[in-house]
Parts: C-alpha cells; structure tokens; sequence
C-alpha cells in the first residue's frame, strides 16, 4: 500500500505544471471531447509507465543493494532538482489530428512521457518498491489526479494552482526520498 500511496501521490505533485499536463491542456481546448482524452491518458500512461517500471524492476535485480541504495538516492534527489525547472510544450509534442481525438492523445501522450520526470520517477520508484503494480497502478492514478481535472476544467484550473508552491512540494518530497534512500532507511 506504501508504493500506491507514495507513486500517487508523488506523481501527481510532479505533473502539475508538466509539459504533459500542458498537453493535455492543448488538447481539452483543441478537441472539447473530454472522455476519449481522457481514456487514451490512462492507456498511454499505463503503456509507459508499465514500461518504465519493468525497466525499474530489473535495475534493481541487476545492481547489489548497497549500490541500488546509491542510485536511487541520487536520483531522487536529481528529480528534486528536476521539479523545480518548469516545463515547456514542445510543438514536437502535438501530433496531427489524422488519427483522431483519442489517436492523437495516445500518440502525443505515449511520445510526451518518454523521459519524461514522471516516467523517470516511476523507474525509480519500481526499482525501490517490491511491488511493479503498485508502483505503475500509483503513477497511473497520479497522471490521471493531475491531467484529467485539466482535461475537464481547463484553464481556471491552471489560473487558481499556484504551481510554484506545487512544485517546491514535490521537489521536497523527491528530496526526502533521495535523503531515506541514502542512509537505508524506508
């Protein structure tokens, strides 16, 4: 339960003021179809995230323990860093429309996530927790907490949420993570 609620609740923090989150946005205002949007997230989500914590799942089978415990400190305190650098949409983010309102979301979410803190956060998360489907079942929810009120309310949601405050959080909380992961402790 420990991996559900933290990939939760630390992805969403993290995607607030995401360029996926922006997406999203681009989207909503583009298509005004909020229920295929919305599908497709959780299905490019689940798709990258499932990818990304299998790739996790097997760093940590490869790599001792002591030197797991190294990395993962370090990269969490590295996406504390990383938080705190808001995103840009990039207009190689956005697909055509030829594939259709749930197509181009997929698509343009699927790429969107490549390397993205989220995907890069859910490797590390896998590699920290014994548990691949509550971590990946965790960052899906958290996208979808994050994404799915944007799709939904747009704009005033991004006006009202001062993302400066959001992203100070979430750096803090990948910050202690990294800390725990050094010294051995959780």
């Amino acid at each position: 339960m420990e991996a559900f609620l933290v990939s939760t609740g630390l992805v969403a923090l993290a995607e607030m003021g995401d360029k996926t989150q922006l997406l999203s946005l681009v989207l909503a205002a583009r298509f005004r179809r909020p229920c295929p949007i919305i599908v497709a997230i959780l299905i490019a989500t689940l798709a990258n995230h499932a990818l990304a914590g299998l790739l996790g799942a097997s760093i940590n089978a490869w790599i001792g323990e002591a030197m797991m415990r190294w990395i993962l400190g370090l990269s969490f305190l590295a996406m504390a860093a990383w938080t705190l650098i808001p995103d840009k949409l990039d207009e190689a983010d956005a697909t055509s429309a030829r594939f259709g309102v749930f197509g181009t979301t997929l698509i343009a979410f699927f790429i969107a996530e490549m390397g993205d803190k989220t995907q890069v956060a859910t490797v590390a998360l896998a590699a920290q927790y014994a548990s691949l489907i509550a971590v990946v079942a965790g960052t899906t929810l958290g996208m979808l907490l994050a994404n799915a009120p944007v799709v939904l309310f747009g704009d005033r949601i991004t006006r009202a949420v001062p993302m400066r405050t959001v992203h100070m959080i979430a750096a803090a909380i990948f910050a202690l993570l990294g800390v725990l992961a050094l010294f051995g402790i959780g």
